[in-house]
């Protein structure tokens, strides 16, 4: 199997804007990245989908979808998706028209990645109906969109009955650029209800912020239990991870990227090293059954960390 990567755009969330002052520069500067990431090799772009800085200062930081829309317009050949949706901001009968016309759009290109929310912040900033709904309530939500997504991303038109999300006779045309319906990612590792969503629905699953095998193992035996459950093969299911990369020519260089952090507790939750230190890193990965790789590089307008990962690290994944 080939491992692919794709790589998180700056977009503001991360406070990776904040030395554009411009706001039509910044702009640029996310979508120059994703320019970049037509020419190197590298399979997908990304966007968080947060509406103002997790720092809770009031930073540039552009929506989700409209960049989206953009950037499939300034690029040829990268997939085009979210890390991930949150439910909570859309009907779900609206997210698969969004999602349908991004595919369009883009000539086929588009992922739609979905999670639970958890920002409660911005749920409350933004004026989203009172009270903020519970852990429980909004994975069953989740679970109830993705049973919605998965219908109308496949049939132009759609009746599907929940407590919370349905739709009746709704119709989307085209579901598509082609038969093919646009891959639904779950995000999340919740072992009880998250992971039986992505067994029940999803063609991808996406867990974060770890760079231990054994945690990968031990989720996808949870989502291979629910896979067997439900009668799902597993293996249609892509694996994939999402975390951060620190990176750098020489030793050097990747403690300078670390700007301060201590490097063994950032290693926990993120990829940090040289080259060959990385090569081993992912080689973990992909022998604990991870097949792709979603990537944020610290100072990502900075495009010399994506680069050199995409010359020396990318060729050695598999």
């Amino acid at each position: 199997m080939t491992i692919r990567w794709g790589v998180v755009l700056p977009q503001g969330w991360r406070s990776d804007l904040t030395h554009l002052t411009d706001p039509v520069a910044a702009f640029e500067a996310m979508v120059a990245v994703a320019r970049e990431t037509d020419e190197l090799g590298c399979d997908s772009v990304w966007l968080y989908d947060h509406v103002q800085a997790v720092s809770g200062e009031p930073e540039t930081t552009f929506e989700c979808w409209t960049s989206l829309a953009a950037i499939a317009r300034e690029t040829r050949r990268v997939r085009l998706g979210q890390i991930v949706t949150c439910n909570g901001f859309r009907n779900p009968a609206l997210l698969a028209k969004m999602a349908a016309t991004l595919d369009v759009a883009s000539g086929g290109r588009a992922f739609l990645g979905l999670g639970a929310g958890w920002d409660q912040r911005e749920y409350d900033a933004y004026g989203f109906p009172q009270p903020y709904p519970s852990t429980g309530e909004r994975l069953t939500r989740l679970d109830e969109a993705a049973a919605v997504l998965t219908a109308m991303l496949r049939h132009p038109v759609s009746t599907v009955e929940g407590r919370h999300h349905g739709v009746r006779e709704a119709q989307n045309v085209p579901t598509g650029a082609t038969a093919a319906p646009v891959p639904l990612l779950v995000g999340g590792g919740g072992e009880k209800r998250t992971l039986r969503t992505v067994a029940r629905y999803a063609d991808a699953c996406n867990l974060t912020d770890h760079t231990d095998p054994a945690f990968y193992r031990h989720k996808l035996d949870v989502l291979a239990g629910h896979c067997a459950d439900l009668g799902r093969d597993p293996a249609a299911i892509l694996k994939t991870a999402s975390f951060s990369v620190f990176t750098g020519a020489t030793d050097a260089e990747v403690t300078a990227r670390l700007a301060g952090r201590d490097r063994a507790a950032t290693a926990a939750g993120s990829a940090v090293g040289t080259p060959a230190e990385l090569v081993d890193v992912f080689g973990r990965l992909v022998e604990a059954g991870m097949e792709y790789f979603i990537l944020y590089f610290h100072e990502p307008t900075d495009l010399a960390p994506m680069r050199l990962f995409a010359r020396e690290v990318a060729p050695h994944l598999g």
